[in-house]
């Protein structure tokens, strides 16, 4: 089995991938909120046309994907604001516009081919390169330190627009500015996910970290992880299977998502059974009653059928198994 590190372009979209798990989930977490999980889809299919016009002129495909990600981003936020069409519809005119634009233009292109136009489609670990590594890196930067400072007020936009408009916050400015955040995610993310696919990793990981978490922060922790588990490991995992990085990042994510689902709706499961039985039971514990008696804090639990119950007014409740004694 080959050492994937030996390879330069391996080493380099490995690292790709490290920025990409970074800052996808930290710009998805307020989309989710928000319920605008497809505006990743949208800014992808704008940013196809930034790459055809790039190609076209043979100018740099980062740079007019973002220059054109970016308008579109600020564009669909006033727009919507403005009340002259719902999100909905721009969102619509958003998708369909980009992606005509990408294909009329791409055709127009003789130095365009079906491989490397599926590599921004669909991610591809041969289409990094080390001059591209240092403006993600840059884009990167850049997201994390905004999320960062700005990530109280876009909780409190994404939570309640309203009152936060009533309470004197710049709403639209910070609108526009995750949606510019977004902008950048999506072409910091095109090489390796692709441009079809890159509003997945802004999403799964989060639907995922709202399993594990029990607050905000502890979810945007665990989005972080999910999504630097799923890139990185996808690209691994394409490496040595022989498949696009961007499918198999995304099929990595939705399968750690559905086992992290299943084992969570299991364990509440087992814990609901355990304290229905130790509140069903009729045996009444107290000194005396024939089970051992274990100290716990500031009162004592009986060991009972392998569990430890605390009497509770006139029932009792499970506190731990013995196991976990």
């Amino acid at each position: 089995m080959p050492d994937i590190l030996v390879y330069g372009f391996m080493r380099d979209a490995l690292l790709a991938a490290l920025l990409v798990g970074l800052c996808a989930p930290l710009v998805g977490v307020f989309l989710v909120q928000r319920r605008m999980s497809l505006i990743g889809d949208g800014m992808g299919h704008v940013a196809l046309s930034g790459v055809a016009i790039g190609v076209l002129t043979g100018t740099a495909p980062t740079a007019t994907a973002l220059a054109l990600a970016v308008l579109a981003a600020v564009s669909i936020e006033v727009i919507r604001v403005k009340g002259r069409t719902n999100g909905d519809i721009a969102l619509a005119v958003l998708f369909y516009g980009g992606i005509a634009l990408g294909v009329v233009l791409i055709g127009k292109s003789s130095s365009a081919t079906p491989a490397n136009l599926t590599g921004y489609l669909f991610g591809s670990i041969l289409t990094t390169t080390s001059s591209d590594l240092w403006g993600f890196a840059a884009l990167t930067a850049a997201v994390l330190a905004v999320t960062s400072v700005l990530r109280p007020r876009f909780f409190a936009v994404a939570n309640d627009e309203e009152y936060a408009r009533a309470s004197g916050m710049p709403v639209l400015a910070l609108n526009v500015t995750l949606a510019v955040l977004t902008a950048v995610t999506v072409v910091v993310s095109m090489r390796v996910v692709g441009l079809l696919l890159i509003s997945a990793l802004m999403i799964i990981p989060n639907a995922t970290a709202q399993v594990l978490g029990h607050s905000f922060a502890s979810a945007v922790r665990w989005a972080v992880v999910m999504g630097l588990v799923a890139s990185v490991g996808g690209v691994v995992t394409s490496f040595y299977v022989g498949t696009t990085s961007g499918g198999t990042i995304v099929l990595l994510a939705i399968a750690v998502f559905v086992v992290v689902s299943g084992v969570h709706r299991l364990v509440d499961r087992r814990r609901l059974e355990a304290h229905s039985r130790a509140e069903g039971h009729d045996h009444e514990h107290g000194p005396g009653c024939g089970h051992p008696a274990v100290l716990h804090g500031a009162h004592v639990d009986y060991l009972h059928d392998g569990h430890l119950h605390a009497p509770h007014g006139s029932h009792y409740d499970e506190h731990a198994t013995a196991g976990d004694q």
